[in-house]
């Protein structure tokens, strides 16, 4: 009897703990949307200083965004020289140093679609 007492009780201050818990998580992969959308804009600007203070309010590094983010299709680097922001695109390729055909290959990317508002 008290192991059934023991495991409602535990069952019952679990269930609210997850409830409250599950909204969060769900908010999440909008953030992430919103900062890789503001990256991807900060590195078409052609701005320097919009794009490492973009970066550095999302906790960025210059290298992961190089080599990770993928705007409309394109890695970030080829998305900015496409907009014609030479500027933001030598900065990340600076950022990258010498990298082999391997570490590229060795990356997960991570895409973000967006259209101008």
């Amino acid at each position: 009897m008290t192991t059934i007492k023991t495991t409602l009780i535990a069952l019952a201050t679990a269930v609210p703990v997850l409830a409250f818990s599950l909204p969060s998580t769900a908010a999440t992969p909008s953030f992430i949307d919103t900062a890789l959308v503001e990256v991807c804009k900060a590195a078409q600007s052609n701005k320097v200083f919009k794009l490492k203070s973009t970066m550095k309010s999302y906790r960025l590094q210059e290298k992961t965004v190089a080599l990770k983010v993928i705007c409309n299709g394109d890695d970030i680097i080829t998305f900015a020289e496409k907009s014609g922001a030479t500027k933001t695109a030598a900065k990340l390729q600076r950022s990258i140093g010498d990298v082999s055909i391997i570490d590229v290959a060795a990356t997960d990317k991570i895409n973000v679609t967006f259209t101008e508002s």
